[in-house]
């Protein structure tokens, strides 16, 4: 017994060699444990992904089967909205060109200018080519004169100053009632004067571009307001805040940006200004000008 008994005996040595052994092997059983249950985790977390990926896919062919099945009305290049050019098919670039060339105060006139200021290729100026309608004067230039049909007759009829029309003569264009026709005329007599010009309708609430453009066929600012303009170099922070849609912050960053670029070269620089509204330049430009 005492040589059986001898066998199981172990020394100190051998049994820390035996624990050390044990920890090793519990340490590998953790390893490869945590180890799948990160393979898991990624396999699952790689479904989630495409799975995401199927999702937004998915809403990115609803939204295309909606833009094709949206109506394009005729619309005068004129006034092109990022709207209307995105449902068009122009590229983000290709519709800043069309709002930086009217931001000049310069007019398309004609299906040629308008690829060649956007710079559209001609397959797509093809398919939105049918869409294009410039106003009559436009396109049958007749000094202070607009030609309409009239029971299938042809008409011509003087163009109206925006400033003399009354309620009648401004509910003839289509899109126009009684309630837009009575803001255009509420917001021209806000001002000693009327319209300065045409883009003001713009500030009309409720009057979209497309009824702006048709309202151009047969009205224009003859007698525009007289404008005060200051001028952008030297004016201070007070004067500047009297133009409107400028405020004291947005007139504080005029003159930080005025300081800093040694003066305006341009009026077109105010569009570099931080939080300038690029939509209201044209505006704006109507009360400022340069030495």
């Amino acid at each position: 017994m005492k040589h059986i008994k001898s066998h199981f005996e172990l020394t100190n040595q051998q049994r820390n060699g035996i624990l050390f052994l044990i920890l090793i092997i519990i340490i590998l059983q953790g390893f490869l444990f945590f180890g799948n249950s990160r393979s898991t985790d990624n396999f699952i977390q790689d479904e989630d992904l495409v799975l995401l990926e199927k999702q937004i896919d998915s809403i990115k062919n609803i939204q295309k089967e909606k833009v094709s099945r949206v109506s394009i009305l005729p619309f005068n290049p004129n006034f092109l909205t990022d709207y209307r050019g995105y449902i068009l098919g122009m590229s983000t670039t290709q519709i800043d060109n069309v709002l930086k060339f009217r931001k000049t105060g310069k007019w398309i006139n004609s299906i040629e200018d308008f690829q060649t200021v956007s710079g559209v290729s001609d397959s797509l100026m093809l398919q939105i080519e049918p869409y294009i309608k410039f106003p009559d004067w436009v396109n049958n230039p007749i000094r202070n004169t607009a030609e309409y049909k009239i029971n299938g007759k042809p008409e011509v009829k003087e163009i109206i100053d925006l400033n003399r029309a009354t309620l009648q003569e401004l509910k003839m264009v289509n899109g126009i009632g009684d309630v837009l026709a009575e803001r255009i005329i509420t917001y021209r007599n806000s001002f000693k004067g009327g319209f300065a010009s045409l883009i003001e309708l713009e500030n009309v609430y409720g009057l979209k571009p497309e009824v702006i453009s048709i309202l151009s066929e047969r009205f224009q600012v003859k007698t525009p307001r007289p404008i005060e303009t200051i001028n952008l170099n030297s004016a201070d922070r007070d004067r500047l805040v009297s133009v409107p849609f400028i405020d004291y912050e947005l007139a504080h960053r005029i003159v930080e940006y005025r300081i800093l670029h040694e003066g305006f070269k341009s009026l077109d620089e105010l569009n570099s200004v931080k939080g300038f509204p690029e939509n209201k330049f044209e505006q704006i430009k109507l009360y400022l000008q340069l030495n």
